[in-house]
């Protein structure tokens, strides 16, 4: 079985955000992401799940070379401006080819 390492970029933030999240990671490179409703608690305190949809967390396989395009764009864009945390690890992936264009 042959593994390939990428980038898992993990995103949280805001259910408002997720659509412009989105459509940047896939205008940065992603050849595609996962979405999750999520819940928890922070340094913005305590997110209990009241209100349907209080988080997302968005997941992507990405190359290195756009892990940091992501990392850099969090950083200049999102950072400032939301409640967003961003986080990279690396992942070995079965089919990893499949997560790099063409």
């Amino acid at each position: 079985m042959e593994l390939h390492t990428l980038t898992l970029i993990t995103i949280v933030a805001e259910p408002v955000l997720e659509e412009r999240l989105t459509r940047r990671l896939l205008e940065l490179g992603a050849t595609g992401y996962t979405v999750m409703d999520i819940r928890g608690r922070g340094t913005r305190g305590i997110r209990t799940g009241d209100i349907p949809g209080q988080g997302i967390r968005i997941e992507t396989l990405v190359t290195d070379e756009v892990a940091e395009a992501i990392l850099e764009e969090a950083t200049a864009s999102w950072f400032p401006h939301y409640a967003v945390v961003v986080w990279a690890s690396p992942a070995r992936v079965v089919r990893g080819d499949k997560y790099v264009e063409g």
